[in-house]
Parts: C-alpha cells; structure tokens; sequence
C-alpha cells in the first residue's frame, strides 16, 4: 500500500503513479463563468454567518492559473461542473459548460437543469451536443427534484447514461427540498438514472449507501468526504469505511476543487486513509476511485 496519500499537492503526481495509475479523474470540479464565480466566492467569504466556520477558498485563483493547478496535479480529466440557483439560468450555463469542455482539453463538455418549462428542450439539447455529465444542486436551486416540470429530462437523462451529480443531502446546509428521502423519489421513478450523491450524501451518509445498494446506477462521489474540516461538523459514522468494501466500483474522485478550505491533497489523504483502513479495499480501491470508474462513467477511452 503507498502509504496514507500524498503530504501535499506535489506529492500527488508521484504517489498517483505509485498506483499505477496514469493520472486522476475528478468527477466534481467547479468552473463558472467569471462572474458567476465571483458571486460564488463572496458567499463563501460569509461562511461564518452561513456555516459558523470560516471557509477560506484555497485555491482562488484566475481561471488559467487553476488550470495549471489541476494540470500540475496531474488530474487528465475532470467534469466542469456548473449549476443554477434561478429560473433561466440553466440554459445559458450549460452552453457556457459545453463550450469550456470543448476549449479545455482536460474538461469534459457538461451541463445543468433547473425546473422551468424548457427544461425537457435544453437538457435533450446538451445531451445531443455531448454532454457528458449534468450537475443538479437541490440546495442552491431550492427547487423540488421531483417536479413535473424536470421529469421529461430526468427520462432523458436515464435513457443516454449521462451521470448527474446530485447535491441532495442536508449538508452543509438543510434546504427547502434537500433530504435523501426527496432525491429517492425521483430514482423510483427513473430507476435506472446514472446518479452521483454528491459529497456521499453527507450527513445521511447511510441514507446514500441504502440508494447504492437499491439502485445499480446510483454512485457515491468523495468531495469533502473524511477531511479534518467536514469531520468537525458531519462526521462520518463508525462503519462507513467498511460498507465501502461492499459498492465495489460504486465510489468516485471528486475535489468540489477550487471551492475548497483546504489542498486537494487533503481530499486524497482522506480517501487514502479508507482503503488503509479495510484490507478489502487497497490500491485495488484506490484505482478505481481515483481513475477507472470515473473514466468510465464519463465515458473516456480507456
């Protein structure tokens, strides 16, 4: 086993390839327009009125020099992912999404959904235009997953493969509709959506192990799981690691990078300390969380 993960940022190429890998895939990376970001940001500066913690934002940066951040990371690809928090929003970020991956040789083409009654046209629109993965963000959206009004293009969704990343827990903050219980909804009506529980479900982790194990297509992804700075508010329960060891290649990389109080070394740190801590896990884990399953899911040559 290469130890419990890299010290810092530029240990991470080499303890990657350490695992054979040629490099990470990262399933949950935000790119936004810049203005757009920056609003994202000036939230973020509130966090101890939001969260009651301070939430410093380790890599804020211009765009290019993110870029070279993930490229010095050694991170091949990585979905860009944006989301709206108001009506007719969702198209004009998903052409911006689709248009970065398509100018980014690392990212790959994404895209949003909102409940609003273009939501059917525009999602069947980026799916044709190559979107390879969706963000949905219940919480910033506020809106109901299960609304008439998306079902059109959650069926689209399921009936193409295209992963979404759902933000559905009650972490870090509870929203008017977040709540696994809400998000299951919508999968025993689609059962055969490609779901990511964005941040495991946190903080109904068990909650997000129960739809992985009821649903063949339901993922849990890794952001800001296990770090020092989500364990001070939403731990992890005793037991979670070794329910890992079931899911088989039902985990996936993701950094919420650059939105991040902490270095992405640290998020691997975390993930790396899971497949130490169960001898059913190991590099064999560490694999496919950090490269193979996202790779497929985002359907990457192999």
């Amino acid at each position: 086993m290469s130890g419990v993960g890299p010290a810092s940022d530029e240990e991470v190429p080499g303890w990657v390839r350490s695992l054979g890998l040629p490099g990470l895939v990262d399933l949950h990376v935000h790119f936004l327009p810049e203005r757009v970001m920056a609003k994202v940001w000036s939230y973020f500066d509130q966090a101890e009125r939001h969260y009651g913690t301070p939430w410093p934002i380790h890599y804020r940066l211009p765009e290019d020099d993110r870029l070279a951040v993930l490229r010095r990371l050694g991170v091949l690809r990585f979905a860009p992912l944006v989301y709206p928090h108001k009506p007719g929003m969702a198209e004009w970020l998903s052409e911006w999404a689709l248009e970065f991956g398509t100018r980014v040789p690392e990212a790959v083409p994404t895209a949003t959904l909102y409940p609003e009654p273009t939501a059917a046209s525009y999602v069947d629109s980026a799916v044709r235009a190559g979107a390879r993965c969706f963000k949905a963000h219940v919480q910033v959206g506020a809106y109901d997953p299960r609304d008439d009004l998306l079902d059109k293009a959650w069926g689209t969704l399921a009936d193409a493969a295209v992963p979404v990343v759902v933000h559905c827990g009650h972490g870090p903050l509870r929203g008017a509709h977040t709540g696994l219980d809400v998000f299951g909804a919508v999968l025993r009506r689609h059962p055969r959506l490609t779901a990511v529980l964005a941040h495991a479900g946190m903080p109904e982790y068990e909650e997000a192990l129960e739809l992985v194990r009821r649903y063949p297509n339901v993922y849990l992804d890794t952001t800001m799981v296990g770090v020092p700075f989500t364990e001070a508010m939403m731990p992890k329960p005793a037991g979670w690691v070794a329910s890992l060891a079931g899911l088989g290649d039902r985990v996936v990389l993701g950094a919420d990078f650059p939105n991040i109080p902490y270095s992405y070394a640290t998020q691997l740190r975390a993930v790396a300390s899971w497949a130490a801590a169960d001898d059913r896990l190991g590099e064999q884990f560490l694999r496919r969380v950090l490269h193979d399953t996202p790779a497929r899911l985002l359907g990457l040559e192999p």
